[in-house]
């Protein structure tokens, strides 16, 4: 640690911490330009992720009453083969080059081991983060500590102004708006359709409650499609949206975070169908834009389907791993 950032105080994060982390969270995007806002509210969701271990698998950087850094580790709840753990955090703009981050991924690795022999012990572990492409210093830093880049992330963009292609729903198939009751079929479908999908876990009900259906979860703009002769799901999209966002930008933005397509219900336009209705319904209802991310290196050719639909490439993120023996 440089001498610059010997005052510093360091402790685990709380759910206590939710303010002083949106605080972190708003100087870094001021410099950064990522994207993403975050109020108290986001924070505290994330810190109260059930798989986040803030006792064992967390470290926050203070000088004074003021974070200036942070990291935290993520376990799966299930695993087969490789469990990846991620790490996230980042160090305020004025507190970077002084070895803050140095020390926060190192604790971030060790965390990730903690959580690792206590939960999937017998497996291997990869520790994994994921960070903006542009942003200075991430790649040294990374790649200091023994990660290399393993997969690319793509952000992409719909405007939402008359370019909304006029694609229909595949016939036999009915859509419908997600409610309390269909919540379950969601996740199955979101379960069942990722399986073949890089580095992808089935999500719990909790994880599912914490991530998905929270406080920027947009029922009204998150679509089932169901089969008409069996009343089986066929495909779901779920959208999401920040009041953060949309305070820092003045811009409504419905992000789609999941599309799913079961098995036997692919290549019959489903996806296509699905954000075509989403894009229109996001229209009706005031939403400025939309966007989405995709991986690049999507098995099912998602990428594509987007383009179609008229989305645009925007930043793209890098994933981080390190393989530990």
């Amino acid at each position: 640690m440089d001498a610059e950032s010997a005052h510093l105080t360091w402790r685990p994060l709380t759910i206590g911490d939710a303010k002083a982390t949106a605080d972190l969270l708003k100087a870094m995007e001021t410099e950064d330009r990522i994207g993403e806002h975050y109020d108290e509210e986001d924070t505290l969701q994330e810190l109260m992720d059930p798989y986040a271990d803030l006792g064992r698998a967390s470290l926050a950087a203070f000088d004074g009453d003021v974070m200036v850094g942070y990291t935290k580790a993520t376990y799966k709840p299930t695993a087969e083969e490789i469990h990846r753990v991620m790490v996230e955090g980042g160090v305020h703009p004025d507190y970077r080059r002084q070895g803050v981050g140095t020390v926060l991924l190192e604790a971030g690795t060790a965390g990730a081991k903690a959580l690792h022999a206590l939960h999937h012990p017998t497996l291997k572990l990869v520790v994994e983060a994921q960070q903006a492409e542009h942003i200075p210093g991430a790649a040294p830093l990374f790649r200091s500590q023994g990660f290399a880049p393993t997969r690319y992330y793509q952000s992409m963009e719909h405007p939402l102004r008359g370019a909304i292609p006029d694609t229909a729903i595949p016939d036999g198939l009915r859509v419908e708006p997600w409610s309390e009751e269909s919540d379950e079929e969601f996740r199955m479908i979101r379960n069942e359709a990722f399986k073949d999908h890089w580095g992808s876990v089935p999500v719990p009900v909790d994880a599912w409650k914490n991530k998905i259906t929270n406080h920027s979860f947009r029922p009204e703009v998150s679509f089932l499609l169901r089969d008409v002769a069996t009343g089986a799901p066929a495909g779901m999209l779920v959208t999401m949206s920040w009041d953060a966002d949309t305070a820092a930008t003045g811009v409504r933005e419905a992000y789609f975070m999941l599309i799913g397509t079961l098995r036997e219900h692919r290549k019959r336009g489903v996806a296509g169908g699905l954000i075509a209705h989403a894009l229109r319904s996001a229209a009706d209802r005031g939403y400025g834009k939309a966007g989405l991310s995709v991986d690049s290196a999507n098995p099912s050719g998602a990428f594509g389907i987007y383009e179609k639909a008229g989305f645009v490439a925007k930043e793209r993120s890098v994933r981080w791993a390190l393989d530990v023996q």
